[in-house]
């Protein structure tokens, strides 16, 4: 079990990540790709990754391993503002910090240790070429689903910003997923090994994560800035999305959605429970269900449980069309 004990101070300073994590979604998704489990989840996502994968991982697959610890430099916080300025951290880890968390990678194998080695022992060599397999891994298993990924952080920060908004921060750390249980001033958590982790006054970053699953994970450094990555509750039918958007694809979707779906679309806002969708759009509870459902299905949508009501939020592809804008792919 994991446990972080907060103090007053810890209290006031949690904070919840505005956006995905690049480089913690490409480490946990490697994880998700050796797996089996979650195939309706999952299923499409690896057949698709495996296609387009033909580059290298070996390096990947020794500093990564099917269980357990993998070192604490291959995420730097800066992976939140997005891939090459993770990278671009990862590149300036000193030595001395390589080989420390190195050793604490177990290995079975002789020749995943023996390339363990080599790669503590390579400098800016092995630097160069791991920052390449994460690049051409990345390409390949996250960015053509980045807006799928990232509909789902975001309707994970709209119900969690509700909670805080709700009760506070006490409010926060109790309505997280059913693996993390509050009981102040601890927050539990599943976890492989027994440890404990003292916030002393630095607060705490949760960072939602689409390929976070059935526990959370956290740096094993006490000195390194804490954040804890959990699952994003949000529920799917399939991890698959569209690589790139049709650039046709607003004109017809702004003929399907029409008038009312619009104003419904505009009425989620920031979030919206269905009681709130009916109350702004000005329609019935049922009409405002049975929009947001069609809406969901089309992609426009998300929707989670928060409590004992639903909360909806727009979706990259929905905000797009509102705006008229394009999709980043």
């Amino acid at each position: 079990m994991l446990r972080i004990h907060f103090t007053g101070v810890d209290l006031a300073r949690v904070r919840m990540a505005g956006r995905p994590d690049a480089l913690w979604e490409t480490i946990l998704s490697f994880h998700r790709l050796r797996d089996r489990r979650d195939a309706r989840l999952f299923g499409e996502w690896r057949t698709e990754t495996r296609t387009r994968l033909n580059g290298e991982t070996r390096l990947l697959s020794a500093l990564i391993p099917s269980r357990g610890y993998f070192p604490d430099f291959l995420t730097p916080s800066e992976g939140r503002y997005g891939m090459e300025l993770g990278l671009d951290a990862l590149r300036g880890t000193r030595a001395s910090r390589l080989r420390k968390e190195l050793s604490l990678v177990c290995s079975a194998g002789a020749a995943t240790a023996q390339r363990l080695r080599d790669f503590a022992e390579g400098g800016p060599t092995q630097i160069g070429r791991l920052i390449t397999e994460l690049r051409t891994y990345h390409r390949a298993a996250v960015e053509p689903y980045w807006t799928h990924i990232q509909a789902q952080v975001e309707a994970e920060r709209a119900a969690r910003g509700r909670a805080l908004l709700d009760g506070g921060a006490d409010e926060l750390l109790a309505s997280l997923p059913p693996m993390l249980r509050w009981r102040a001033p601890v927050l539990e958590c599943d976890y492989p090994v027994d440890r404990d982790l003292r916030l002393r006054g630095r607060g705490l970053l949760l960072q939602p994560s689409f390929f976070c699953r059935r526990t959370a994970v956290t740096l094993v450094d006490p000195e390194l800035p804490p954040v804890l990555v959990y699952p994003a509750a949000a529920q799917l039918v399939s991890a698959a999305a569209p690589r790139r958007t049709d650039p046709g694809a607003h004109k017809t979707l702004g003929k399907l959605v029409g008038h009312t779906r619009s104003v419904v679309l505009r009425a989620i806002g920031d979030g919206a429970t269905t009681s709130e969708l009916a109350r702004r759009a000005g329609v019935s509870l049922a009409s405002a269900s049975q929009h947001a459902c069609v809406m969901r299905e089309a992609g426009l949508v998300t929707t989670l449980r928060h409590g004992n009501a639903v909360l909806h939020t727009v979706t990259p592809l929905g905000a797009a069309l509102l705006k008229g804008g394009a999709v980043a792919s």
